[in-house]
């Protein structure tokens, strides 16, 4: 080390500048942040902190026309109508104690939303998810709030384009708005599964409407950045969570796809993971498919190391973080031990490729129990605590740039890019190999040695 160091003052002396678009931001500690703090951390260190995920799911986004009818037109009726009980601080506590870092709240905000064209959020409406969010941060979790399926009128927007984005656009106007002094820990997600429209595109049919399709998911994400950047406080600075199409990992890595323009530089990508759909959705025979009550063949592991390789390779090691917002599958007709075999495999799955965090999709008493606040199989429990730990965000390794978790080609490269202007950094302090506070070409250099010869 020492004979490093003095090779790099050497050089150092005989540079007459230094190449790049150096960075000196303090990279602060994450997962020590106040309820409004904005830490100088990337996404992909915010993603890497945010270990292990569940929803709050059937609650906030609980909805339809029956809920208007018969209850009595407060938060509440819709709350508990899918079967949710009244969300306490004592349940948002559990969550924490149980070991979990992330809360997905999703949110059906046109639940009490003005009829006149305004598209105005009910003040009590508002209230109720700031004090569910204000909860969960108190907790020390982070917060990933969206935009879920609300009755279905985002459908509408090929055939009604104007007047489906012009309601998009005044939904997150007034979000961005009432949690503009938050900090860090809550991330704004745009959309659920919705963005994506069979149709205009069947993707069994050949491709006729794809680009059109794709093209609709690309002018939502853009909208939603537009938006959060464009409000006040801390959102220029905000971290968000881009919806892949139809959350669908495999659409989502297709060239069509596109992350948003974001002057920030502050984005994940969001999917889902209800691989195979025969398990990890349909309880009883479908028209389409044959119901599995078991997982774990050699076949089935693969195709999960092939969907996960496919994110890391696509995004991770682009310098693009990923969030799986939602995976899971039902217990009814299914295995136990399969249950648990799948539940604790996509996770590792998602946890061991860096920076990809998995969040649970729970509802009521599935695996979170919403009363006694622990979970409901210990078994489960303790798979996930160990993943956590063994998965647990270390310090970053010298020269791994991209904060996947291993220093690789992929380091090289992005550094050479960043070196030439012509890309960003997750982490320029990583690239610092020399450990004299810069980032020129001389590590550049010495990252090309480490990946031949090793230690020097």
């Amino acid at each position: 080390m020492i004979e490093k160091k003095l090779i790099c003052m050497a050089v150092t002396l005989c540079t007459i500048s230094t190449l790049g678009c150096q960075s000196g931001a303090d990279t602060s500690a994450v997962g020590t942040g106040s309820k409004t703090a904005m830490r100088d951390i990337t996404t992909m260190q915010l993603v890497q902190d945010m270990g292990l995920g569940i929803n709050l799911g059937n609650t906030m986004e609980s909805c339809g026309d029956w809920i208007a009818q018969w209850g009595d037109g407060t938060p509440t009726a819709y709350e508990t109508a899918w079967g949710s009980p009244v969300v306490t601080q004592a349940m948002i506590d559990g969550y924490a104690e149980a070991g979990f870092d992330t809360l997905r709240v999703p949110v059906a905000w046109s639940n009490l939303m003005a009829d006149d064209g305004t598209y105005t959020i009910s003040d009590a409406y508002m209230a109720r998810v700031k004090e569910i969010v204000d909860w969960a941060l108190d907790a020390d979790l982070y917060v990933i709030l969206n935009l879920h399926w609300d009755g279905g009128w985002m459908e509408e927007l090929p055939t009604n384009h104007d007047a489906c984005l012009e309601k998009y656009r005044t939904i997150w106007v007034q979000i961005a708005d009432a949690f503009q002094t938050y900090g860090d820990h809550l991330i704004f997600e745009s959309q659920n599964e919705e963005l994506g429209w069979s149709s205009v595109w069947d993707s069994w049919a050949g491709d006729t409407g794809k680009a059109e399709s794709y093209g609709y998911v690309n002018e939502v994400n853009q909208t939603f950045v537009d938006v959060v950047r464009a409000s006040g406080g801390n959102n220029s600075e905000r971290h968000l969570l881009i919806s892949g199409y139809n959350t669908d990992i495999e659409k989502t890595c297709d060239p069509l796809f596109e992350m948003p323009n974001d002057p920030a530089g502050r984005m994940a990508v969001s999917v889902h993971y209800y691989t195979p759909a025969t398990f990890a959705i349909i309880t009883e025979d479908a028209s389409w498919g044959k119901a599995m009550s078991t997982w774990g063949t050699v076949s089935d592991y693969a195709e999960l190391n092939r969907l996960m390789d496919q994110l890391k390779t696509t995004f991770v090691d682009q310098g693009t973080p990923v969030i799986i917002g939602e995976y899971g599958c039902p217990k009814e007709n299914k295995e136990e031990e399969s249950v648990r075999r799948y539940l604790s495999s996509v996770c590792e799955a998602a946890l061991s490729r860096g920076a990809i965090c998995p969040v649970l999709w729970d509802v009521t008493d599935s695996h979170y129990d919403r009363t006694s606040f622990q979970m409901v199989d210990s078994v489960l429990h303790e798979s996930f605590l160990a993943l956590k730990e063994q998965y647990r965000a270390v310090e970053t390794a010298s020269g791994d740039v991209n904060a996947d978790g291993i220093f690789s080609l992929a380091d090289l490269v992005m550094t050479q890019k960043f070196l030439l202007c012509a890309g960003n950094m997750t982490d320029w302090k990583a690239g610092d190999v020399c450990e004299n506070g810069l980032l020129n070409i001389l590590d550049l250099t010495w990252m090309r040695r480490l990946l031949l010869y090793g230690a020097i």
